[in-house]
């Protein structure tokens, strides 16, 4: 994921003894040339900050009394976030002798005083919490911290805390390093700060800061190394161990023989995603993730529409927490290519220049990436969910274990099978044909490789989804197999139909001369590339008892039999759906 956005802590963090670090403020204006918001996020109450820091014009929005406040230099606009001090528990404690000082939702005093103080709001039953930065003491209304204030800023400039990196150095800064994507603490900070943070910046003081917002800020993504706190559950293994991925910058391959489950493991982290604020882009060639816009933020663009246009997508995808389903399912195969060939690059400029989406999706992502040039995927950025169900077609580099997390589902086909076993070679762990072979439909295995897979293939079972997972046979009928794998219809050795869909074996199936289609069906020619090609053994095997039956029946009737059931097989979603549209309306 790109970095948009630093978070940074004052006392102890980019100033100290109350000055404000002049090599950290002529840091913080390099960083915001390039494009890289910055935020100060701070416990001080705003007039003693602007007293004692000078110009803060250098940030683009300030929380200040710990997220009770939120300030905005370019424009002067003002928020109070939390609740006003309570004038009551202000009175008490100045008449029980504690020294405070009041801003507008905090009242603040010294640590030494947090008996007296907590004494006060139990007995006068206030909402009030306590919290310690050092040596000072504050009372702030519940719900108010660090995050909360920096999440309303973020809101405002449309920016996203998953492209943040958050810098304290104190008790009240766990907060903020816990809410954005990565936390980094100060050598010089707090032992308890430093022990949960991704990172910990060594020095002695914010010139240390300085060096690490310039160094950072160069880099075009946040690290994957840095990022291990968010996970993605995928199930668990027989014993109850739980399997999950670390929400990182690495992109996903979902692999797997039709029918297994890939959409189902696919949506299963889409879902984990959205709901924990990622912003996700689904290029959905078969409408099968729509079932997705159930949950919050999701929107639904294509379908019965148009798919969307460049600008439509860029404005619908300026929100940090909406994710975009673009529903590709009424649009014929090479208006797919055409349309992914332009989406792909878009998305890749965005993601560049905004940070969003924080994740793309692509199912069949065989048929649009074989061969395809560098220019549709972003190495660097990575963050990619790619499904398919011939992993030996996507190019070396991503499907290399070593980059990408690879998860697979059932695989019975031998050339998938070796592709699969050559990647856990790779990775120096040895893999058996039944290891993919046997999984049932409810499993999947994560291959080594990724650092949660322990170094070997890790079987699990799928945990549970919340929104309907929907297949859609139909994607079979007109989704074209590669040249080589084309059926080709022979008279006399010499060829005279090929057919690369499913629509154009049944259409040949009805024109070509009985002869011909007869050769086939003796055999056994078409069950075996259903099975072969397709991998569709049910239907496979129901094609060769027709089959066998050609003596009896006669080659025009059996051949209409084999179109009956491939229309039966793979065009009964589209009654579904059309069932399912008059129920609702």
């Amino acid at each position: 994921m790109k970095l948009s956005l630093f978070a940074l802590d004052y006392d102890g963090t980019i100033a100290s003894n109350d000055v404000f670090d002049a090599g950290v403020r002529d840091a913080i204006g390099d960083v915001r040339r390039r494009g890289i918001a910055v935020v100060l996020v701070t416990g001080r109450r705003l007039p003693d900050l602007h007293r004692v820091a000078g110009d803060l014009t250098c940030f683009d929005a300030i929380v200040g009394e710990n997220g009770g406040v939120l300030e905005f230099p370019s424009s002067g606009r003002h928020v109070r976030i939390g609740h006003p001090v309570n004038t009551a528990v202000a009175a008490e404690l100045q008449r029980r002798g504690v020294d405070i000082a009041t801003g507008e939702c905090v009242i603040e005093t010294n640590a030494d005083a947090a008996p007296v103080v907590l004494d006060v709001v139990r007995r006068m039953e206030q909402p009030l919490i306590l919290a310690f930065n050092r040596g000072r003491l504050m009372v702030l209304p519940q719900a108010i911290a660090k995050s909360i204030g920096l999440r309303q800023a973020l809101f405002a400039l449309r920016l996203s805390i998953h492209n943040a990196i958050g810098i304290g150095d104190a008790e009240n800064d766990h907060d903020l390093l816990d809410a954005c994507e990565v936390g980094v603490a100060v050598a010089w900070g707090s032992a308890a700060l430093k022990a949960v943070a991704d990172e910990v910046i060594p020095g002695t003081g914010p010139a240390a800061v300085a060096e690490y917002v310039r160094r950072v800020s160069r880099q075009p993504r946040l690290s994957a190394s840095q990022m291990g706190r968010r996970q993605l559950l995928l199930g668990h293994e027989h014993d109850g161990t739980p399997v999950s991925l670390a929400i990182r910058g690495r992109t996903i391959l979902i692999a797997g023989e039709p029918g297994s489950g890939k959409s189902w493991v696919a949506g299963l982290l889409c879902e984990q995603l959205i709901l924990q604020g990622y912003s996700v882009c689904i290029v959905d060639p078969e409408g099968d993730y729509r079932s997705l816009e159930a949950l919050p933020g999701v929107v639904v663009l294509g379908g019965d529409d148009p798919p969307p246009r460049g600008r439509e997508l860029a404005r619908a995808l300026r929100h940090p927490d909406v994710s975009v389903i673009i529903d590709l399912s009424k649009c014929a195969h090479h208006e797919k290519l055409e349309y992914i060939g332009t989406v792909l690059p878009l998305l890749v400029r965005l993601r560049r220049r905004t940070g969003l989406p924080h994740r793309v999706l692509l199912d069949e992502a065989h048929y649009f990436l074989s061969g395809a040039g560098d220019d549709l995927l972003d190495p660097e950025l990575a963050g990619y969910l790619l499904v398919t169900y011939r992993v030996s077609a996507l190019p070396a580099s991503i499907r290399d274990p070593r980059e990408s997390v690879v998860i697979v589902t059932r695989e019975t086909d031998a050339v998938e099978v070796a592709a699969l076993r050559a990647a856990c070679a790779e990775c120096g762990a040895e893999a058996t044909p039944s290891a993919f072979s046997n999984l049932r439909t409810n499993e999947a295995a994560l291959l080594p490789g990724a650092t949660e897979s322990h170094g070997c293939l890790r079987r699990f079972e799928l945990a549970p989804r919340m929104t309907a997972h929907v297949r859609h046979q139909t994607k079979y009928l007109d989704m074209p197999v590669a040249e080589h794998l084309a059926f080709v219809f022979v008279d006399m050795d010499r060829p005279v139909g090929r057919a690369r869909t499913l629509k154009e074996l049944m259409g040949l199936l009805a024109v070509l001369p009985v002869p011909v289609v007869e050769g086939h069906l003796r055999r056994h020619d078409f069950s075996q590339w259903i099975d072969r090609v397709f991998r569709d053994h049910p239907l496979a095997s129901f094609l060769r008892r027709i089959e066998d039956h050609l003596d009896a029946d006669g080659a025009p009737q059996v051949a209409e039999k084999l179109t009956q059931a491939i229309r039966a097989r793979y065009e009964a979603s589209i009654d579904s759906d059309r069932r399912q549209a008059v129920a609702n309306s």
